[in-house]
């Protein structure tokens, strides 16, 4: 319905006056009725976040959504915007969206007043109806709220004109949904600015004797109270925000490695490029690691952001080593992981520790990953064939990050159970890349298990076996 141009033909369509909330809270029952997605792209939340979302918007709440950095909650707030009417009708011209039916601004209901049913209406989309501000302690009352424009004081109208006021970003987005990140970043002063627009819906600027009756969806992020120290939501702000919802990281493997896969930008080559399934799951071990350990500062947390981020730089390791070694397909190798965890090093916020050992601490979580993907995915595999060739106290095996996958299978020739190994690390199609990736895997898992040993030395890891004396 975008056809009528005029508030007389509008009324005369029959179209319906609603609040922003009741609009929402129509399209979102809708679509529960219609059992439709209704946040795509926002995985690991259905059975915790987004029923507390879907509670609030019911309930017509203005909303805080309370979590650790890279929790998705930017991304929540704008999957909001999909619940509004795909367009929504508002007097043409007006800078604070007025409904043609109720204008709250001077110059519409003068309008309205002089041109009746003639007065000429436009149509807003869901985007023009969407504001976001992340707070910053610059942030000023007139950013968001509005102040007094000295260009319309100088063309000649008297001060105590509400025709003078520049508006902000809130009433600019009357009729629609705005969202502020990190709130607890805002000056408590500024804070105080947003009491009247949550509960008596208007505005105040500079001593104007004036109300204004916004209709909008307030919806804030914030990290919890207890897990930052820039700055804290005064209390009767707080107070004034009808439901919270909190939300989490992945809480599971699985769900990391979906985001992962979900977000992680195409790393492109001039070869084809494949990360195998037991390598993602390394990458998500690692991060679930971080979080767990004691030595990471939890206040801050450990990103999603930090999976994906490592998930790009795995691959191109192995595009790096395909274009130098010239390979027909780049495939990650554990022998990537480490040059992975330099590259994010600076992404991990640690607790106070000895100087040096943040990369310690990392190498251990790495291990521990790496350990817990090899008992999870081989537990009971019969590694006999493979150990059995380090029975001769001459064979090892090198790999480096350029060491191509070539060298690797030839280094075993022709290996017994190699299908079966793949197989179990989750491999749907074989290639010598993900070949020389899964043996690669096994020789560390073994290593870690202490039934094969490495030495490294300029970039070069060597397996050999175990020494008869001191088998465990």
């Amino acid at each position: 319905m975008t056809d009528e141009t005029t508030l007389g033909a509008l009324r005369a369509s029959g179209y319906p006056d609603r609040t922003v909330k009741e609009e929402l809270r129509s399209n979102l029952l809708s679509r529960l009725e219609l059992g439709q997605e209704l946040f795509p792209g926002i995985l690991g939340f259905d059975d915790s976040v987004i029923p507390g979302l879907e509670r609030g918007i019911l309930a017509g709440h203005d909303l805080i959504l309370l979590g650790e950095r890279g929790q998705a909650k930017t991304r929540l707030v704008r999957a909001i915007v999909n619940l509004l009417d795909a367009s929504v009708p508002m007097i043409a011209g007006c800078e604070v969206n007025d409904h043609p039916y109720r204008p709250i601004c001077a110059r519409c209901r003068e309008l309205v007043a002089a041109e009746g049913d003639a007065t000429p209406i436009a149509w807003l989309t869901r985007d023009d109806r969407y504001s976001e501000k992340l707070a910053t302690p610059d942030t000023s009352v007139a950013d968001l709220i509005g102040d007094v424009d000295p260009i319309r004081v100088a063309e000649g109208r008297y001060l105590a004109d509400e025709l003078t006021i520049h508006y902000g970003m809130i009433p600019r987005t009357h009729r629609g949904i705005v969202a502020i990140n990190e709130l607890p970043d805002l000056p408590e002063r500024i804070q105080v600015s947003l009491f009247n627009i949550l509960e008596e819906r208007d505005v105040q600027i500079r001593g104007y004797r004036i109300r204004l009756p916004l209709d909008i969806l307030l919806v804030v992020t914030a990290n919890p109270d207890d897990y930052t120290h820039r700055g804290r939501i005064v209390s009767p702000l707080k107070d004034r925000f009808g439901t919270q919802v909190r939300t989490h990281y992945p809480e599971t493997a699985t769900e990391e490695i979906r985001i992962m896969e979900q977000e992680a930008r195409p790393v492109g080559g001039a070869v084809p490029s494949r990360v195998p399934l037991f390598m993602e799951e390394v990458v998500a071990s690692l991060t679930q690691e971080l979080r767990r350990s004691p030595h990471v500062n939890h206040r801050s947390g450990i990103s999603v952001r930090y999976s994906i981020g490592n998930l790009e730089t795995l691959q191109a390791a192995a595009i790096r080593r395909a274009a130098r070694a010239h390979e027909p397909e780049a495939v990650p190798r554990p022998i990537d992981l480490p040059a992975v965890l330099r590259s994010s090093e600076g992404r991990v916020e640690f607790d106070t520790v000895e100087e040096g050992r943040e990369a310690d601490i990392l190498s251990r979580a790495l291990r521990q990953a790496e350990l817990g993907v090899f008992r999870r995915r081989l537990s009971g595999y019969d590694f006999t064939p493979l150990l059995n060739r380090f029975d001769d106290p001459n064979f090892a095996v090198d790999t480096s990050e350029l060491t191509p996958a070539s060298e690797i299978l030839d280094a075993f020739g022709d290996l017994p159970g190699l299908a079966k190994l793949l197989g179990r690390l989750g491999v749907q199609e074989e290639s010598p890349g993900v070949a020389a990736s899964a043996l690669e895997f096994a020789l560390e898992g073994l290593h870690l298990s202490r039934r094969l040993n490495k030495d490294e030395a300029d970039g070069v890891a060597r397996y050999e076996g175990v020494a008869e004396s001191t088998d465990t």
